[in-house]
């Protein structure tokens, strides 16, 4: 019987692939309370010191069908 070898190998992957989870884990990282400032933009000032966006022109052509002749 040749697959008892295959069995054999493939059970000693996965218990080395459980002992190395178990064992060789990573650390958990944990955040610092100084790293959690909330960030605030006022809007309102960007949308007044905008007076004009430039806008670039381009001939549309997503819905173009044929005339079927």
């Amino acid at each position: 019987m040749r697959a008892h070898p295959v069995v054999a190998v493939a059970i000693l992957i996965l218990v080395g692939v459980g002992v190395k989870l178990t064992f060789f884990s990573a650390p958990i990282a944990a955040a610092g309370v100084s790293s959690t400032k909330t960030v605030s933009i006022d809007v309102s000032g960007m949308h007044r010191a905008i007076k004009s966006l430039p806008a670039e022109n381009f001939h549309d052509m997503t819905f173009v069908f044929s005339s079927g002749g």
